[in-house]
């Protein structure tokens, strides 16, 4: 299926109080059911990894990351991301949310960056207006430094 270069395909999840717009192409899978394996003396943030296709990936719950509120208790979904910075070992991270992920494709010249703010929260790149409706594009190579320093002083 061709899409038109005028249109980002992205991935809408909720965290927290808020929605997080993460890039289609970093999306490597959503998972439904999830076994999570804690991370003794992590950051609370860092919740635990979870075993996928024999990689222990580090789940990160971006809504007390970034200080959004809770997710609601219960069954959570996992989004497994494709990791940007480089490093050979941490190739993938996950994200907990407590929706389903929707697949968007939102017009270029639709998506303005939303400057209300001073202050953006840990781990948020921008804060971003679709239309109407606002979202929150992660800072996901700045995340991943994070989980590295995290999992470094657990080590």
């Amino acid at each position: 299926m061709a899409y038109k270069s005028d249109e980002i395909r992205g991935v809408m999840i909720q965290s927290g109080s808020e929605r997080l717009l993460l890039p289609n192409a970093t999306v490597a899978e959503v998972l439904a059911r999830v076994s999570v394996q804690p991370l003794e003396g992590a950051p609370g943030w860092l919740p635990g990894h979870i075993s996928w296709h024999g990689w222990d990936v580090p789940l990160v719950d971006f809504a007390r990351l970034a200080g959004l509120g809770e997710d609601p208790q219960g069954r959570i979904r996992v989004v497994v991301l494709k990791a940007l910075g480089g490093d050979e070992g941490l190739p993938y991270l996950a994200l907990q949310t407590a929706s389903f992920p929707q697949l968007v494709s939102v017009p270029r010249d639709s998506l303005l960056a939303d400057a209300s703010e001073e202050e953006l929260p840990r781990g948020v790149q921008m804060r971003v207006l679709l239309g109407e409706q606002g979202a929150l594009l992660p800072d996901l190579e700045g995340i991943e430094q994070l989980v590295i320093d995290a999992l470094g002083a657990i080590a």
